[in-house]
């Protein structure tokens, strides 16, 4: 299996093509005796039969560039030819996010369409002379950051029949200038989460923008998809940390000057920050960065229950305590974080179960419905003491138990590694993939109960053992983000499968008042649910913006919504990758002919996936 770190512009690293992180490093159940006997009891796979290998990508077949000699030639002019590569491997690294459906698709050798050419530009002026030598020769252009998107904003629409260029932006790395009197830092877009956090570190800064993405995603991909981050309730998403751009456009460069507040008609930022690559390449962003604070702790609570969890959460949102992390579980994954943790031993082992004994006979809980909850303070020693008394004190009234330093430590310390998941159990024949919305506080627990409904009646159509669970974060004054992880033992049709679940829960979404996304984003697989969640005029607004500044459709077409003119293919959901190399070969893992029948009357019922590839 090779590393397509080798395969990339000069000093620009890449995870590797056929799953999440980097070669070398995956999840392991081994040393976590409770985890095997949870994913039984969630999804009835057996961990310890022999795992699924990843094919060698030469056994892979890989569309050939349809760059001209000509066009390789130019663009390679432009960034030298070290940095401009039409290599198997490099494109397909290119073509797909890392959604359990992108995962899927690569590893069956399922492209439809990859890009023609990889470049990648040193500096804003070769992006620049790249635009424009694109719009010229009536190019495509998808920019591209850290390869992380779940929701199909990366790959090529299956049916375009123009020279897909995609831009990696990842030289332009570099934390340019610090404002000390205004707390505002200068940042290339391309640069990944460690490297702009370790050069703002070194200048006693931080950004404070820590989402599950970032080991492996940039700055850029951030504004361009409207992330969120684990500490957004100090430092906010994305929309607010982000202040100033530079964005380059067939028209010139569009630069947005990082001013507080200001009435200067539509909010031209504003539209940036989600577009998705659709209005041009953000090249720069000057975002609002703090001091490192004096001190930093994550504390561990218990809720009796999912209730009691959220009434506190809600409730901090409304006091005078200012957390910079409101988290909170629901038994399903509160079960699965325990299950995922190595065996105590000695005292350690005495105290957890003392402490169970006096949550059950003590405290009258049923500790299978117990909740876990992490929260967050950042500032001065005085701050942070008087935020966790103003907590301790909700926490009580809503029947919680301080836990203390100790799982807060290891959640931090292991906050980035949850996508490696992904990859093991599909290894294993599993399938498992996340939706997040957001609602106001009065329709978040209808919002829950919806999302599990569909969830398990999807189960049911299909015919499979599935499980669901959800956390809560990102706490505002009004609602707050619920975020919902979703898995099942597939058969030799997953994304068939995972097309009635994931559709299922995004529906109940709409259902329930609330949004098809709160920070992943629009690109292919939520853009079925855009007109119920925005309203037609809404949609035809943000079609209008797009026809009136990108009139070929030479940006990233086709994402969010629907690029005037371009064919998106109507293939939609029911997706089948070959039973080979997309599930297990192994008989016991194939399901009865009724259950694929049932897969296949059921994905009819799906709203179709625009974009998506037969």
């Amino acid at each position: 299996m090779s590393d397509p770190k080798a395969k990339t512009g000069a000093g620009v690293k890449h995870m590797k093509w056929w799953g999440w992180g980097e070669e070398g490093v995956a999840f392991h159940h081994e040393d976590k005796p409770g985890f095997a006997p949870f994913v039984d009891f969630a999804i009835g796979i057996d961990l310890w039969k022999e795992p699924q290998s990843v094919a060698a990508f030469s056994s892979i077949s890989v569309p050939k560039s349809q760059a001209s000699a000509a066009f390789v030639k130019q663009f390679s002019a432009i960034v030298g030819a070290e940095n401009a590569t039409t290599d198997d491997e490099s494109r397909v690294v290119h073509t797909f996010g890392k959604s359990v459906r992108d995962l899927i698709r690569v590893r069956a050798g399922d492209f439809p369409r990859t890009p023609d050419i990889v470049l990648y530009p040193a500096d804003e002026a070769e992006v620049k002379q790249i635009v424009d030598a694109a719009v010229a020769a009536n190019a495509v252009i998808i920019p591209f950051g850290g390869g992380s998107n779940i929701v199909g904003s990366l790959e090529p629409l299956a049916n375009e029949k123009r020279t897909v260029i995609s831009l990696d932006l990842g030289r332009l790395n570099q934390v340019l200038e610090i404002d000390e009197g205004s707390g505002l830092a200068r940042i290339q877009a391309g640069a990944q989460g460690p490297d702009l956090e370790e050069q703002l570190v070194a200048k006693g800064w931080t950004l404070g923008h820590f989402p599950d993405s970032f080991t492996h995603s940039t700055l850029g991909g951030w504004v361009a998809t409207r992330s969120s981050g684990m500490q957004s309730d100090k430092f906010g998403d994305i929309a607010d940390i982000a202040r100033g751009m530079r964005v380059v456009r067939p028209d010139g460069i569009l630069v947005l000057r990082p001013i507080p507040s200001a009435s200067t008609g539509p909010n031209v930022r504003e539209m940036i920050v989600g577009s998705e690559g659709r209005l041009g390449v953000i090249t720069e962003v000057t975002v609002r960065v703090h001091r490192k604070p004096e001190k930093r702790e994550i504390i561990a609570y218990l809720f009796p229950n999912w209730q009691a969890g959220l009434a506190a959460m809600h409730e901090i949102s409304e006091s005078d305590a200012t957390p910079s992390i409101t988290r909170v579980s629901d038994w399903g994954e509160t079960k699965m974080s325990f299950a995922t943790s190595k065996e105590s031993k000695g005292v350690s082992a005495a105290v957890t179960k003392g402490f169970g004994v006096f949550l059950e006979k003590i405290k009258g809980w049923d500790t299978e419905r117990m909740c876990l909850s992490f929260i967050g303070y950042e500032g001065g020693n005085g701050l942070v003491s008087r935020n966790q008394k103003l907590v301790g004190a909700i926490v009580k009234r809503h029947g919680g138990v301080k836990v203390g330093k100790g799982p807060g430590v290891l959640y931090d310390q292991k906050k980035f590694d949850t996508p490696y998941l992904r990859d093991f159990l599909l290894d294993r024949g599993g399938a498992a993939d996340v939706s997040e919305t957001s609602a106001p506080w009065s329709k978040l627990q209808g919002v829950y109960d919806g999302a599990f409904a569909a969830a398990q009646k999807a189960y049911d159509e299909i015919g499979v053992k599935g499980w669901i669970m959800a956390h809560l974060s990102h706490s505002y004054h009004d609602g707050a983000c619920l975020y919902f992880t979703f898995a099942f033992e597939h058969n030799d049709q997953p994304l068939a499968q995972y097309d009635i679940v994931k559709s299922a829960i995004q529906q109940s979404f709409i259902d329930s008042g609330a949004t098809i996304s709160h920070h992943h984003g629009v690109g292919l697989e939520h853009a079925p649910w855009l007109e119920k969640d925005i309203s037609a005029s809404g949609v035809a607004v943000m079609q209008g913006l797009f026809d009136a500044t990108d009139p070929l459709g030479t940006f990233n077409p086709g994402k969010v919504i629907a690029a005037p003119g371009v064919d998106q293919g109507n293939s939609g959901s029911a997706l089948h990758a070959p039973a080979a190399t997309a599930a297990p070969a192994k008989a016991a893992r194939t399901a009865p002919a009724k259950k694929a029948a049932a897969t296949k009357a059921a994905a009819a019922k799906t709203p179709t996936r625009v974009g998506a590839a037969k």
